[in-house]
């Protein structure tokens, strides 16, 4: 027979079990999650409650602080979800530290397929490396045999066949020159082509699966050059002198010292809707009008540009950058994206459907590789690059539009020599004879003879614009752009950039204004070429103008990564724009990528010539991987506060309590 303090435990027991539903929850708020889970294992009926959909909204903005008005992520079954993803599915365990590189690890970046990963060094290395557990290096070359200062950058063609890889040729302290080197990944990394591209902050890119864009840099007049971007094919023609492996595809002009760099493509399909919808309109109104495809000249901020620079903006990014004293222990890297509402909508929309269309293509045997069939080349495109015109750093985002390309099969021969030497030998002598005329005898002589004409004044833009390619749109971020990406889709591009101070005045091109230590993050729509979202102070930089660092960033289809110079890379959640952690090196971290097949893998290079591989706690339970380290979680951080503050509360209770007796 049960005792009376026995019923009397039987009765209270009764009574939690059968605690109204609302009170439950209630009393769950005050809990922190491991304890809602320990008691979800008590009995179903606390089950069940522990999963209510607001008990974890309510816990999911206070633990990660997000603003009221975001909605949950579409797709995404519900709050507990989102948490449990957030918490299990973020990559925060450190599970190798890849040391095989001499000095500073540049840049890092995936293969399409996600099963290898290249790094580019200052020790002049480019290293391939597997993706799987543990990570291995399959192919190494050293481009010092190259005469390379050191690689800086490397990108995969689309079937992952071909490596691009752009570095620094050795030569004065101050040269610019770099070049392009193209290696065959599918026969035992066999270099394949050279290219020149100057400067060599260029860098280069994949314009089809079988062509790259380089640069070129001359100098027309005093502070005044042409960049010219060039397509190269990705192999060298070695049985007929007459087929072409080069073509000049844009002609650029530069002022006050400035200069195209960091090219990039964007495939872009909505522009062939576009381009559908303007034939409809254009075939039924008659009208003239075009605005898609508006070729207006030179690289100066064109109409379509100043429209959108003085739109007035529907996000914060239009508060102007400024600077401020803040203590870097004070984490600002917790602050959130300003995402505008159209921005939310679009990646709804985006997130709804596939967001990675654009690479589901059939994994391509590495050992096919058609170079007359290039799809690619017809696909509609924007060449995006960094440029200037207040002054030589770059500061705007250019926007070019691509239109259907096509390769020339032959290179007409040219005069032959004993011609070229009679033509400039018939040159010199009309100069000497032109030399002896008056201005207007002269004037009129050039028109007869255009290959003696003078060179025009380089200086006055408009009287040479018919000269050059014009920018289709200009987007001005007030501030030094030291890194750009592009989200798995291609709709959208994030752009980091260190902001000038407000409101500042430029006098001298060749003095740019001095840059905040804070680096702001930008988000650019690629349909509407408007700015819809930023944050600013999102993370730590700290070198002047001159010795500003590239600081490469990388977008997959659940995060945002970068790099810092305070040693630290940088995580947050695309859609919520939170931060979700920081990864610690000992040095300036260059450069982060993400596995475009495997978002829960995560790899950060750095000065310290470390490259640190990064997992999730899911997939290191599920591959039975040890742990070495953890990345830095913000939503700790935000706990440990939180707990702090509740115990001062307590404290003060307690000292009035005191006082009071």
């Amino acid at each position: 027979m049960k005792s009376e303090s026995d019923l009397e435990t039987v009765e209270e027991c009764d009574t939690w079990k059968y605690l109204p539903e609302n009170v439950l929850i209630h009393i769950f708020k005050f809990l922190s999650v491991r304890d809602i889970l320990n008691c979800s294992e008590c009995c179903k009926r606390w089950n069940f409650v522990s999963r209510d959909s607001l008990l974890w909204r309510s816990k999911f903005r206070d633990d990660f602080k997000i603003d009221h008005g975001i909605k949950l992520k579409p797709n995404a079954p519900d709050w507990y979800s989102e948490y449990k993803r957030l918490v299990d599915n973020v990559p925060l365990v450190l599970t190798e530290v890849l040391t095989e590189h001499s000095h500073q690890v540049l840049h890092v970046s995936f293969s399409n397929n996600g099963k290898m990963f290249s790094t580019c060094s200052k020790d002049g290395f480019v290293i391939v490396w597997t993706s799987e557990f543990p990570s291995k290096l399959k192919y190494k070359y050293d481009m010092k045999n190259l005469c390379w200062k050191y690689t800086q950058f490397s990108q995969w063609n689309r079937n992952d066949t071909l490596l691009l890889v752009s570095g620094v040729h050795f030569g004065s302290f101050n040269s610019t020159s770099g070049e392009i080197a193209v290696f065959s990944v599918a026969d035992g990394f066999s270099l394949r082509c050279r290219v020149q591209s100057k400067p060599y902050d260029i860098f280069g890119c994949w314009l089809s699966n079988q062509h790259i864009l380089s640069g070129d840099l001359k100098w027309l007049a005093h502070l005044v050059s042409k960049s010219t971007v060039w397509i190269s094919k990705a192999n060298q023609e070695i049985d007929n002198e007459n087929v072409p492996v080069m073509k000049e595809f844009y002609n650029f002009y530069n002022r006050n010292a400035s200069s195209i760099r960091n090219l990039m493509i964007a495939r872009c399909p909505w522009l062939e809707e576009d381009d559908q919808t303007q034939s409809q309109k254009a075939s039924s109104s008659q009208s003239s009008q075009n605005p898609q495809t508006s070729h207006q000249s030179g690289n100066p901020v064109s109409n379509l540009a100043q429209r959108l620079s003085t739109a007035p903006s529907t996000s914060s990014s239009s508060q102007q950058p400024r600077f401020s004293d803040h203590n870097p222990d004070n984490f600002d890297y917790e602050r959130p994206f300003n995402y505008s509402e159209e921005f939310r909508r679009e990646l709804e929309e985006t997130i709804s459907e596939s967001s990675s269309e654009l690479d589901d293509f059939i994994d391509v045997d590495m050992a096919i590789d058609d170079e007359d069939i290039d799809e690619d080349l017809y696909e509609p495109k924007y060449l995006i690059f960094t440029t200037g015109s207040k002054t030589y750093t770059p500061h705007q985002i250019g926007f070019k539009r691509v239109l259907k390309t096509s390769f020339p099969k032959k290179i007409e021969p040219g005069p032959s020599i004993k011609e070229r030497i009679a033509m400039q030998k018939r040159r010199r002598e009309l100069e000497q004879l032109i030399a002896q005329l008056s201005p207007e005898e002269a004037r009129l002589q050039f028109q007869h003879f255009p290959e003696v004409r003078p060179d025009p004044d380089w200086s006055n833009f408009e009287s040479v614009a018919n000269r050059f390619d014009g920018v289709d749109a200009l987007i001005d971020l007030e501030g030094h752009i030291i890194g750009m990406g592009l989200s798995p889709d291609h709709r959208f591009l994030y752009v980091n950039s260190r902001p000038w101070p407000q409101n500042c005045v430029i006098t001298n091109p060749l003095e740019p204004p001095p840059i905040s230590q804070e680096i702001d993050i930008h988000v650019i729509d690629l349909q509407t070429l408007k700015k819809v979202g930023t944050m600013l102070r999102a993370h730590k930089a700290y070198t002047p103008n001159t010795e500003c660092f590239f600081i490469f960033l990388d977008v997959c289809d659940d995060f945002v990564g970068s790099g810092a110079e305070d040693r630290h890379a940088y995580l947050w959640d695309r859609y919520y724009g939170i931060c979700l952690a920081s990864f610690p090196h000992n040095d300036v971290v260059n450069s982060v990528a993400f596995n475009p097949k495997d978002n829960e893998m995560f790899i950060s290079t750095s000065d310290d010539y470390e490259i640190k591989i990064w997992r999730s706690q899911a997939s290191v339970r599920e591959q039975g991987i040890a742990e070495m380290s953890r990345a830095n979680e913000v939503r700790l951080k935000n706990l440990k506060k939180k707990n702090d503050e509740v115990v001062k509360i307590e404290e003060k209770k307690e000292m009035e309590k005191v006082k009071n007796l």
